[in-house]
């Protein structure tokens, strides 16, 4: 199969039948083979019951639906899961992101040789409540992650099904799917401007509470990639200078006692900072210890109840 199409959708039913639509019309004209993978993200509308009509009178229409909203990245990880193709293309449901970038976005990957390549929409229709805080977020993750994209968090991506079989989406991870990608392995990371279209149905589902979990999701992501499978060299690290700081302060006050003579020194703000900083330093070596324990023995991280699916091959 040449194409897989992952759509995250959340109360998108007036939407759907048209964007299955466009699709199949951009798929038919190019003669790719492919299959549309539907993740109703616990939708309370008729969402639902739309990609089982699509489903029926599409056989490339797949479809799998969570029993409460879990969010994009669950979607995504679900429907990761799930593909077929040999390139994968995400997009949202909401008919912002253009099909018609198909194509290209498949021959960057198939003969430009990118893991993976990530639209920016240098032209948004969306509210200054939206794109202040997106330019923001992709200049810090650019700096941090050293990854040249100007739009992190665009729907439209597309992706070897290496790369999405080997990254796992979690929380709100969906943003940094390129810095997951990175960390993984696949660096040839490549960019393309996309059009984008304002919103015709409905309303966003993303609030301002993203300029907080945004920016403690980059901060996880980097920990993460850099240490999520030695959490040893970052805490015992830090301990480990912690607690020889703390130990050269109580030497060098020791030392003061004994051959100067010197009294009070339990008065003195020094020997309570190096009583910390052993404290902290011992405390900071054991959380490493135990990380590097719960690394060792841990289970899925990912478990989303499904209520049920559609076109989906039970495993």
């Amino acid at each position: 199969m040449d194409i897989s199409i992952v759509v995250p959708l959340f109360n998108e039913e007036e939407s759907l039948p048209e964007l299955e639509a466009w699709i199949r019309r951009i798929m038919e004209t190019h003669g790719f083979s492919y299959e549309i993978v539907m993740v109703d993200d616990g939708s309370k509308d008729g969402s639902w019951q739309v990609v089982q009509r699509l489903s029926a009178e599409n056989p490339s229409v797949r479809g799998i639906k969570f029993r409460r909203n879990y969010g994009k990245s669950a979607a995504l990880h679900v429907g990761f899961e799930a593909v077929k193709g040999d390139i994968v293309i995400t997009m949202d449901a909401d008919l912002q992101d253009s099909p018609e970038e198909i194509p290209e976005l498949y021959r960057m990957i198939k003969e430009d040789g990118f893991d993976m390549v990530s639209g920016w929409k240098k032209k948004r229709h969306d509210p200054p409540a939206k794109t202040i805080p997106s330019k923001l977020y992709n200049a810090v993750t650019r700096r941090i992650s050293k990854i040249p994209l100007h739009d992190f968090n665009c729907g439209l991506k597309s992706y070897r099904r290496a790369v999405v079989k080997s990254i796992e989406v979690y929380g709100e991870m969906h943003r940094y799917t390129p810095l997951l990608a990175k960390w993984s392995g696949f660096s040839n990371i490549g960019e393309k401007v996309v059009e984008h279209h304002a919103r015709k149905y409905g309303v966003t589902k993303f609030g301002m509470s993203r300029l907080i979990t945004g920016f403690l999701d980059l901060l996880s992501v980097t920990f993460m990639g850099k240490f999520g499978k030695r959490p040893m060299h970052f805490f015992g690290t830090l301990g480990t200078l912690f607690f020889i700081a703390g130990f050269i302060i109580l030497l060098y006050l020791s030392y003061a006692k004994i051959f100067y003579k010197e009294y009070g020194i339990t008065e003195r703000p020094l020997f309570y900072f190096g009583m910390l900083a052993i404290v902290l330093g011992t405390q900071l070596f054991v959380t490493g210890f135990l990380a590097e324990l719960l690394v060792r023995n841990s289970a899925t991280r990912n478990t989303y109840v499904i209520e049920t699916t559609v076109g989906i091959e039970e495993g």
